[in-house]
């Protein structure tokens, strides 16, 4: 009995060490991509990507959506919402996600409260969706219920300034709404006017959005406010602007934003026409990249300094596509799959995660006019 409990007492580590090793980061997520429905598309897909080697495989796919240019994944996996960025009748729809087979199914249609919408984002315990209206430049509330889907909206707001650029900025034009990570706050651009505007958020509120003190942070007349991210220490905001495509670096404070660092990332001495896309973070927070569009066509990297949040450039590589308007990086931060528009191409690139270069890797994706990349688990 003796000689058993201590061959027990030594392979019982032994085995403790095993699962722990076998556990290890997930192997598999959903990548899901929106779309413009004017093409080769018809709505959203559903990729299965295996982390180990960087390899996307169809899975499953839902028709008839209209213009799903941006998705967002409810927390718990379940539900999946998009935005109809058909025009005057903006429109959002919600969907049932069966994350085993990558399956959408619909549920509900509600107006977007506004013209355009092009950005979506829901808070954690699933109450309320949160809609950027481009063309009519308003940030819109809708409820959702526990069944997933949506409610008749509940709030609108809207700036009635403009900006210097009498083309694209005669009146405002919201882009983001993106909740803090205490969702105590919902960040919103809005290009039309140079402002990144802070609003308050109680979620229980009849008008669960009011103007913070200060209520916006102006950016250089003419840089057009784009999309942005929270470093993962939540000390900073990283702010890209379309127009003028630079990237604000900002010190953040419960909601109070003071500017730090303003840096480009256009290539060196490039005169022609430009629009900043998307931004993101690596995982681990050591670096931000960056996509420009129209003659540029690139994503820029950048090293985060840890202690003071600025960045420095550390690497520029070409889409190899026209109008890279998204990107994403795997949950584990070794790849990097950009989305571009007017190509209908999607290409991977494996990322140093030392220095934070990218690498492409041999292989195209073809999907009609790809703009929107969410990654997710798999079930």
């Amino acid at each position: 009995m003796k000689k058993f409990l201590i061959l027990i007492s030594i392979l019982f580590p032994v085995l403790i060490y095993a699962q722990k090793k076998k556990a290890g980061p997930p192997t598999t997520f959903d990548l899901l991509i929106g779309t413009y429905t004017k093409g080769k598309s018809k709505g959203i897909y559903v990729y299965r990507f295996y982390a180990e080697k960087g390899r996307l495989e169809y899975l499953n796919q839902i028709d008839g959506v209209d213009n799903p240019s941006y998705l967002t994944v409810a927390s718990n996996n379940k539900f999946v919402y998009a935005v109809n960025e058909n025009g005057k009748l903006g429109e959002v729809s919600a969907f049932k996600f069966d994350a085993r087979q990558g399956k959408l199914e619909f549920i509900n249609k509600q107006s977007s409260l506004g013209a355009d919408p092009c950005y979506i984002a829901v808070d954690e315990d699933q109450k309320n969706a949160f809609i950027a209206n481009y063309s009519s430049g308003t940030i819109a509330v809708l409820p959702i219920n526990k069944d997933g889907s949506l409610g008749n909206g509940i709030q609108s707001m809207h700036d009635d300034g403009h900006g210097v650029n009498k083309e694209r900025q005669e009146a405002a034009h919201v882009h983001t709404a993106v909740l803090s990570p205490d969702e105590k706050y919902v960040l919103y651009t809005d290009l039309g006017t140079d402002k990144l505007h802070v609003t308050r958020y109680k979620a229980g509120k009849e008008s669960p959005l009011t103007d913070a003190k200060p209520p916006f942070v102006s950016v250089t007349p003419g840089d057009g406010p784009r999309h942005l991210v929270f470093s993962n220490d939540k000390k900073h905001v990283y702010l890209i602007t379309e127009m003028g495509s630079n990237v604000y670096v900002y010190d953040y404070d419960n909601g109070k934003l003071k500017e730090k660092q303003k840096i480009s990332f256009l290539p060196a001495g490039f005169k022609g026409q430009t629009a900043g896309a998307a931004v993101h973070l690596s995982p681990d927070g050591k670096f931000l990249y960056a996509s420009n569009r129209l003659e540029t066509n690139n994503i820029t990297a950048f090293a985060i300094n840890e202690e003071t949040g600025e960045l420095t450039q550390v690497d520029q590589v070409s889409s190899f596509g026209k109008n890279p308007r998204d990107f994403a990086i795997d949950p584990n931060g070794n790849f990097l799959i950009v989305a571009n528009q007017d190509s209908d191409s999607i290409f991977i690139y494996r990322i140093n995660k030392a220095t934070g270069k990218l690498a492409l890797m041999q292989g195209m994706l073809e999907i009609g006019n790809p703009v929107c990349l969410k990654f997710t688990a798999a079930e």
